[in-house]
């Protein structure tokens, strides 16, 4: 998880912005923490994906059931 003390910094730099023109420092501090954000945030989303397990009807793992006959949740409704 990205840390928070970060993150804060990256919305103080965002809130600078508004206020007036970041100074080069300030610019490179930024897009170093926004890089290091999307580091992170890209490599918590691939192992979110690599952890799916897609289920193939025919698959031996199902013990004989068929998919058509397993229980679905429904979806939350908002």
């Amino acid at each position: 998880m990205f840390p928070q003390d970060k993150l804060d910094r990256i919305n103080e730099l965002a809130a600078i912005a508004k206020k007036r023109e970041l100074t080069e420092e300030e610019r490179l501090e930024r897009a170093a923490l926004r890089e290091e954000f999307l580091d992170d945030f890209r490599g918590r989303f691939k192992k979110q994906l690599d952890d799916i397990e897609i289920v193939d009807a025919g698959d031996p793992r199902l013990g004989g059931k068929s998919m058509a006959k397993m229980p679905v949740r429904p979806k939350d409704r908002n």
